[in-house]
């Protein structure tokens, strides 16, 4: 069930993170998922290495998605 939660939550974020963004999006559901889970890893992995969360501790919800933004810039960086 725990899969199920992380592919729904990275899929909400992934959202929000495509829709504050502007221009062209990269990719449909499973792009966008992968990036709004790999937002949530970026930010925890950013948080742990300084300082701001404990080892262990995920990321919240708003540097999840920052995370993902992050990502679909980089994204659009790499495809040009």
């Amino acid at each position: 069930m725990s899969w199920l939660w992380i592919i729904l939550i990275g899929f909400v974020v992934g959202l929000i993170a495509k829709f504050l963004t502007p221009g062209r999006d990269v990719g449909g559901f499973i792009i966008t998922t992968l990036v709004g889970i790999g937002g949530s890893l970026l930010a925890t992995w950013a948080g742990q290495t300084m300082g701001w969360y404990a080892q262990g501790e995920p990321a919240g919800f708003i540097a999840a998605v920052v995370g993902a933004i992050v990502l679909l810039l980089l994204l659009r960086i790499i495809r040009r």
